[in-house]
């Protein structure tokens, strides 16, 4: 038998914003989005202008990538953009506008879950193979990777996935096989982690042996609440629950121990 593997959501699972922190960071989002459609030429060539229906068709696609996460497809940040641009009749820059999405990102205050870097740790020298498995929608994986390492959290893993670099986002059983593919390993191998409905539906819907509910964090802010309908939605199947990191550990030795049974 191959080694176990454990793969992670990241947003409200390994990291996290307090919720006023969010709300600040989704407005900064909007405003980063809207400036760069502002200085976009439109089809005479000048400069367009910012104002409300900027702002309106920035959060509307955002709003639409999220749905469409929902659905299981990527629809990264620089398509958001050009998105909103088409509606606006702009042509913005992606290569400025997601250099600058970067850096907003790093500003940000995230904090680790409690505990998360011993955990991962004691799990990697268990012998599990550690896999980051999650959705951006308002952000690049290029970014938040430099955001796990700053926060001592990306040592552990042996690869990442985010779904703005792959046509996938949870709950399509395609990511998951995807990771698992590439780290030589069987769905039935596999125990997903994660906060939210994508989480315990993808990996029911990808055969993952388990899938473990995290709900060790504080709760969305309003915007991304509403968006994501964190905690709002019953996961599918719930049999499992963490409330802590060291919780997650101790149920993920449980289920190596038990050899064979299927939780999900």
């Amino acid at each position: 038998m191959g080694r176990p593997v454990a793969t992670f959501d990241v947003w409200h699972t390994l990291i996290h914003l307090e919720p006023s922190s969010e709300e600040e960071y989704y407005r900064a989002q909007v405003e980063l989005a809207s400036a760069a459609l502002a200085h976009a030429p439109g089809p005479d060539g000048a400069p367009g202008r910012s104002g409300p229906a900027i702002s309106a068709e920035v959060e509307r696609s955002l709003a639409e990538a999220t749905a469409a996460a929902h659905e299981g497809k990527s629809v990264p940040p620089a398509e958001q953009l050009l998105r909103a641009g088409e509606r606006l009749t702009r042509r913005p820059d992606p290569a400025t506008y997601l250099e600058e999405l970067d850096e907003l990102v790093l500003r940000q205050p995230f904090r680790a879950a409690p505990g998360a870097g011993p955990v991962l740790r004691e799990l990697r020298e268990e012998g599990w193979t550690l896999l980051v498995v999650g959705n951006t929608v308002g952000e690049r994986g290029l970014a938040l990777r430099r955001v796990l390492a700053r926060l001592g959290l990306s040592e552990p893993f042996d690869a990442m996935y985010f779904s703005d670099e792959l046509p996938w986002a949870k709950p399509a059983p395609e990511i998951f096989w995807h990771a698992l593919r590439l780290a030589g390993a069987e769905p039935g191998s596999a125990v997903h982690i994660g906060d939210a409905w994508p989480d315990l539906e993808g990996a029911r819907r990808a055969g993952l042996r388990a899938a473990i509910w995290f709900t060790g964090l504080p709760e969305y802010g309003p915007h991304y609440r509403s968006m994501n309908l964190a905690r709002s939605v019953e996961p599918p199947l719930r049999r499992l629950e963490a409330r802590d990191m060291r919780e997650v550990h101790e149920l993920l030795c449980g289920l190596r121990s038990s050899g064979g049974a299927r939780e999900r």
